[in-house]
């Protein structure tokens, strides 16, 4: 039976590299970062599948693997910025950011996932960062990882962005999810797809159903 850190190794070779992830620093830290940490014990087994994997009593899912790691390539996150994940479930983004020499933090409203990303951090191997539920309104970052998909503007996390920082997230769902990176210039964020890509929706951002009579 092959260790996590063979699987680890197979995770970056066989999924992310044929992804596109080709930055040596995301590879690095998806090399370095346990996976399985941020999955409850019984479902470690699962943590380098090529695939989702629903947080059991969370509203949240740990994306797939080469979506997290290709998301971050593309914010071109340097050491010693600050950086956001939101809704990142147990956080395995943050600790990406964080095994790549960010200040990384993660912001986790759902109670019962951000339970799960505490036990997380403390495992061994896996680098420290900030586990908040709510931000404080002037808390500003370089760069700012949304870990799942919109289908409304995540508008709310734009004053978090600080002047020249970007955010990426996943806008749409289905077929018609794209991966948008948006930079901020001025008072405003400008936007641009840059792959396709799918993600859990996140239900603070679902459109609101309207009923036609």
């Amino acid at each position: 039976m092959s260790s996590f850190a063979d699987l680890r190794r197979m995770m970056v070779d066989c999924q992310l590299r044929t992804y596109d992830v080709t930055d040596r620093a995301v590879l690095a830290a998806a090399d370095s970062v346990p996976r399985e940490a941020f999955l409850p014990g019984e479902l470690s087994h699962l943590a380098y599948l090529d695939r989702q994997e629903p947080l059991p009593g969370t509203s949240r899912a740990l994306p797939a693997p080469m979506v997290t790691a290709r998301m971050i390539q593309v914010l071109d996150l340097q050491a010693g910025e600050e950086a956001l994940e939101y809704a990142g479930g147990s956080g395995y983004g943050a600790a990406l950011m964080a095994a790549m020499g960010a200040k990384a933090t993660l912001l986790e409203p759902d109670e019962a996932a951000l339970a799960l990303a505490r036990t997380a951090f403390a495992q061994p191997g896996v680098p420290a960062a900030e586990l908040l539920a709510k931000l404080p309104e002037h808390r500003q970052f370089d760069a700012v990882l949304v870990s799942g998909a919109c289908e409304t503007p995540p508008e709310p996390l734009f004053r978090h962005v600080r002047q020249g920082g970007r955010l990426i997230v996943v806008e749409g769902v289905g077929r018609a999810a794209r991966v948008v990176l948006h930079r901020k210039v001025g008072e405003s964020l400008s936007g641009r797809p840059v792959f396709d890509a799918a993600a859990p929706v996140l239900r603070e951002f679902r459109k609101a159903e309207v009923f036609a009579l």
